[in-house]
């Protein structure tokens, strides 16, 4: 639901680059955009260009001819006019036409109220004036004052046949008033239209025309043309049915993604796939960024360059694999692309970070080597990031170096992949090296607990721990873990410690029970084990290891002496089986093979290479056969692997030395 916020142009382009894209054609038809600067002129030259608005008031004429028209009556009715204008009462008619005349010649003309700055620039100053309906440029000098309105009707009233000029110019001396006033609220509105009126285009591209062919430059005019057909295609994503379609077409390519995630985990790593939690924490990913890189796009002031994707590949290696984690890295990669503007630069890089960090193999255990890995990371993405900006046509002085400070902050928040590790171990119930570290720790209680009651045990947890370690590392599986398992996986034996043979130091106890008595207290010593670790806080992890280390096998020699005594219940071996489950993992694998070949080279008093050899054959055979090894991930190239540490290690372990002759 991210995504219809941020659908965006297909092509990324910029001016002096090379068109990489297939020829483009117009769609349909493109208006083409001026250039910034050649708008920006033309607005300028529009404010440059506008007049201040003058409208005209025509309750001052009308009240100019109401009071002319009285006054002139009562002038005419008056003895004074009969007395001293006798030629007035012979024309009265003619005298109150042309003082109406002159009155609307005038007002029409318009007398001015100018604004002191319009006084100022002259009387060449333009003006726009507004009469009704009529709207004109002039300029002030061809309008009137009240001054001189009164100068042009005295010079103009003697060159006339009236017979009496002196009583027109007496009753019109006070009738001329301003009645053009300037409005700003005009002004506005009229410039605000002729800057809408400014055309934003310059010229059309007809539907189907060709705007740029691949493999040209984008000239200044290509550009012009890409940055019109991107306004008009962002405009039309704002349509219902436009919106749709590409709603349609982000869920089509992030279901493939994450359909292709699934078969991968499905075909490729099973044990990942079946487990709810283990699922989760892979699908996680791609959500968690997506939300992180759309907050990014949409704040204007941080850049998705700093947005920590290394972190992935990093959390994913300590608890799964590096093929795992790449793949993952990935998918979340190709997510992201899709939501920010950043162009192939951000995909390629920020994919082969992930590459960086996987063949580093980042170790949280090692400060030193953490940090040393960091700055092995930003050189990376600095000599990267510089050689793409050369590649697009660059040079050293147009390389974007606030980028850099970006990535550098993305390769120190890459420090939080340290903290990340436990909170994840804690909420999906896996296990880090830095976790295996603590446990492994000879102090800790439960440890410390076996070595004090169960001494013989306990050495014997040390020799499978070094064993299985080895092979492991041998096999390229997590030798750290299986170490780990080995001290703990018989803890259990702790509670009754007398009756394994490698704690008795006196009489057996199980003289004194009958073969299922004595096979149910080896038994529990399992059930204990996963009780006991339960109790401590053990990760889920380790308490596998305990649980499958007898897989479900039976106690044989208890089983034997029981058959011995009831031949009639031979069939009743289910008291006589470890409850299991049978291991999984090559880790649990080679522990349970350990932990048997272990034991049983201790029944050897002074063992032969050849009886050593076969011992272990017989061993690692038996647990075949029996099915133990059944849904083990182990291969048998790795089991061959495995038989020849164990047989290396036993030699060196029983190997006789030579006896040296006493002093004579």
């Amino acid at each position: 639901m991210l995504y219809p916020n941020n659908l965006k142009f297909p092509f990324a382009f910029d001016e002096g680059q090379t068109w990489r894209y297939a020829d483009l054609r117009a769609p349909y038809d493109v208006p083409v955009l001026k250039p910034e600067s050649d708008l920006q002129a033309d607005l300028e030259a529009v404010k440059r260009n506008a007049t201040p608005v003058y409208r005209y008031d025509q309750n001052v004429a009308r009240e100019a001819r109401a009071a002319f028209l009285e006054e002139f009556q009562m002038e005419l009715d008056s003895a004074r006019a009969r007395r001293e204008n006798p030629d007035l009462l012979r024309q009265p008619e003619r005298h109150r036409r042309y003082g109406l005349r002159v009155l609307d010649k005038l007002y029409d003309q318009g007398i001015i109220r100018a604004r002191q700055e319009d006084e100022m620039e002259g009387m060449s100053t333009v003006i726009t004036t507004i009469n009704g309906g009529e709207v004109r440029q002039r300029t002030i000098g061809q309008l009137f004052s009240p001054g001189d309105a009164m100068e042009w009707l005295e010079d103009s009233l003697f060159y006339t046949d009236l017979k009496s000029p002196e009583f027109l110019l007496e009753l019109l001396d006070d009738k001329f008033k301003h009645n053009l006033f300037y409005s700003d609220s005009l002004t506005q509105r009229l410039e605000a239209q002729a800057l809408e009126n400014v055309s934003p285009y310059n010229g059309l591209i007809r539907e189907r025309e060709l705007i740029i062919r691949q493999g040209d430059p984008v000239t200044k005019d290509a550009y012009q043309k890409l940055v019109s057909y991107r306004r008009i295609y962002n405009q039309n994503l704002s349509v219902k049915t436009t919106f749709w379609s590409v709603f349609g077409g982000y869920a089509t390519e992030i279901g493939l993604v994450i359909l292709l995630l699934f078969f991968y985990l499905r075909s490729f790593y099973p044990w990942v796939y079946g487990r709810l939690k283990n699922l989760v924490l892979v699908l996680i990913w791609p959500v968690l960024y997506a939300i992180i890189v759309r907050t990014v796009e949409v704040s204007p002031d941080l850049s998705t360059w700093v947005v920590p994707f290394c972190i992935v590949p990093i959390v994913m290696r300590i608890f799964f694999t590096e093929r795992l984690a790449f793949f993952v890295h990935v998918c979340v990669v190709l997510i992201a692309s899709f939501l920010t503007d950043l162009n192939y630069q951000f995909t390629f890089l920020t994919i082969m970070a992930g590459v960086v960090v996987i063949i580093m193999d980042i170790d949280t255990r090692d400060w030193g080597r953490y940090f040393r890995s960091l700055l092995l990371l930003f050189a990376f993405y600095a000599v990267g990031y510089i050689g793409l900006e050369l590649m697009r046509g660059g040079t050293w002085r147009t390389v974007d170096y606030g980028t850099l400070g970006w990535l550098s902050g993305n390769v120190f928040l890459v420090l939080l992949a340290y903290p990340l590790i436990p909170l994840v171990e804690r909420l999906f119930g896996l296990i880090s090296p830095i976790t295996l570290m603590e446990l492994s720790d000879m102090n800790r209680p439960l440890l410390e607990k076996l070595a004090r009651q169960a001494a013989g045990t306990w050495q014997h947890s040390l020799n499978v721990a070094n064993m299985a370690e080895q092979a492991a590392r041998a096999i390229g599986a997590d030798s750290l873990l299986v170490k780990t398992a080995a001290l703990y996986h018989d803890i259990g034996k702790a509670e009754n410690p007398a009756f394994f043979i490698e704690n008795q130091r006196g009489p057996n106890p199980h003289e004194r029970l009958s073969p299922k008595e004595s096979a149910a207290v080896i038994i529990s010593h399992v059930t204990d084990g996963v009780r006991e670790a339960r109790q401590a806080g053990l990760p889920e992890v380790i308490i596998d290891f305990i649980r499958t280390h007898h897989g479900n096998t039976r106690v044989e020699y208890f089983y034997r002496n029981y058959v011995k005594d009831h031949p009639e219940r031979e069939g009743e071996e289910g008291a006589f089986r470890y409850p299991g489950p049978r291991p999984t993992t090559k880790e649990q694998t080679i522990l349970m093979i350990a932990d048997s070949v272990e034991a049983a080279c201790k029944s050897l008093k002074t063992p032969t290479e050849e009886e050593l050899n076969a011992l272990i054959d017989n061993i690692i055979s038996g647990k075949l056969t029996s099915g133990q090894l059944e849904q083990s991930q182990l291969t048998f190239q790795e089991l061959e692997t495995s038989r020849d540490i164990f047989k290396t290690i036993l030699k060196s372990v029983y190997h006789v030395r030579i006896a040296y002759p006493e002093e004579e």
